[in-house]
């Protein structure tokens, strides 16, 4: 298993989970609640899907490689002046 497959799979479902809460969020406190049997299946549908492709686009952006690259700005400087 690769190291983007891993930190997608775990990124997975914490972003499907937040997805599914915006989702329910929306459908039962708007007046859409009238119609909430009917769209609650599509929020769980639609927060499965999405998340899929989000979670991979975001896990190479959680590797500690690329995080060490975008550093360059003010932290470094910031930190040494500390020390």
């Amino acid at each position: 298993m690769s190291t983007r497959f891993g930190i997608a799979a775990l990124v997975y479902m914490m972003l499907q989970a937040m997805l599914f809460g915006i989702g329910a969020v929306v459908v039962l406190a708007t007046p859409l609640k009238e119609v909430a049997m009917q769209l609650m299946p599509w929020a769980v549908g639609v927060s499965v899907v999405v998340a899929a492709p989000l979670s991979w686009w975001l896990a190479p952006r959680l590797r500690a490689r690329y995080w060490h690259r975008g550093r360059k700005n003010g932290a470094d400087r910031m930190l040494s002046s500390i020390s």
